[in-house]
């Protein structure tokens, strides 16, 4: 009878434990065990991380509650061995399970990258890796690479013609020449058959209405204003007239400062000095929107081969389709420079 009972103890004992046991494994494997609440996390694996390093960081930045549990499935499921870079989104109340799971899978959630207002190929690099695990030293040595960019029909001059102004979707683990290769095959999207007609026609290829733009858009800050400026450049072009543009003339000189152009910088020798130098320069002054580089497609038909800033400041401009009556123009916003102690 004694016997009975002590067997009988065992297995309740066993029973309990088994049971103990076994709720514990499934709240390990099956249980919540991210912190957050309501939204999602976006969490950061750099090249440089080992499974120490991302565990230590889920647990320093609260996202998960428990690191041994966390460790636990890590191991059973061998993700110490295959740690993969990656911004990855963690979901509230997701378990030890799925989160490991997803972390050992690389499924890495895609990041944004956006680039505008860009002047200099250094911006452009700073910018587009910002959200990227590439360096921005990367992407300007490729920038600066003619045998590189020549692959893709470009060369360091103009390599920012590449690059239309957008946001776009690629993975943080994206590599340089990856990255590239989709902003060429974005460059080919935007340069469709109908764009590249209105190109021809104009007797300009996509890179050249890149480079026009550019000192369209330096020119005006009203976009209403970009067709006939548009206009006004091209018809200085058709009639073999040195562009004049002083955009040209501040990037040549390097100083973005600049608010007058002067005699002494139209003495700059540079291929960017349209004073000095006919035609286009080597590439663009800036990265030109894609409403700027429309405004070139669709420029207005007009005589203007003149242009001065409004003597108001307002952004707009005088158009003249001669000399004398440009100088008048000139004279208005020269007096007003003059009242405003503008010097340089």
């Amino acid at each position: 009878m004694k016997k009975r009972k002590m067997i009988a103890f065992g297995m309740v004992v066993f029973s309990i434990l088994l049971t103990s046991f076994s709720f514990y494994f499934y709240q390990v494997f099956y249980g919540g065990n991210i912190l957050i609440e309501k939204q999602t996390v976006k969490f950061v694996i750099d090249k440089n991380d080992n499974y120490d390093s991302v565990r230590n960081h889920l647990y320093d930045l609260d996202i998960i509650q428990d690191a041994v549990s966390f460790s636990f499935v890590a191991k059973i499921l061998g993700y110490q061995k295959l740690v993969k870079p990656g911004v990855y989104q963690m979901e509230p109340e997701m378990t030890n399970l799925q989160t490991v799971r997803m972390l050992r899978a690389g499924a890495q959630m895609p990041v944004q990258i956006t680039f505008n207002n860009v002047r200099l190929k250094e911006e452009l690099a700073e910018k587009i890796t910002s959200t990227i695990g590439l360096s921005a030293d990367e992407v300007l040595g490729l920038l600066n690479n003619d045998a590189f960019l020549k692959e893709y029909g470009f060369n360091s001059e103009n390599a920012s013609s590449m690059f239309i102004p957008n946001t776009y979707e690629v993975y943080w683990t994206i590599s340089a020449k990856a990255l590239f290769q989709k902003m060429f095959e974005q460059h080919k999207n935007f340069w469709n058959e109908s764009r590249r007609a209105k190109a021809a026609a104009l007797d300009l290829s996509p890179i050249e209405v890149s480079v026009l733009a550019s000192i369209v858009q330096a020119e005006s800050i009203k976009a209403d204003e970009s067709p006939i400026i548009a206009g006004l450049y091209l018809n200085r072009l058709k009639r073999n007239i040195a562009l004049q543009a002083d955009p040209t003339l501040v990037f040549a000189v390097g100083d973005f400062t600049i608010q007058r152009v002067l005699n002494v910088h139209k003495k700059v020798d540079s291929p960017y000095n349209t004073y000095m130098y006919k035609g286009l320069p080597p590439g663009p002054i800036n990265m030109p929107t894609i409403a700027t580089l429309d405004a070139v497609l669709n420029h207005e038909d007009h005589n203007y081969i003149y242009m001065c800033a409004k003597e108001d400041f307002s952004g707009y401009h005088r158009f003249a389709r001669t000399l004398s009556q440009h100088n008048k123009n000139a004279r208005l916003f020269q007096n007003a420079m003059n009242q405003r102690k503008i010097f340089r």
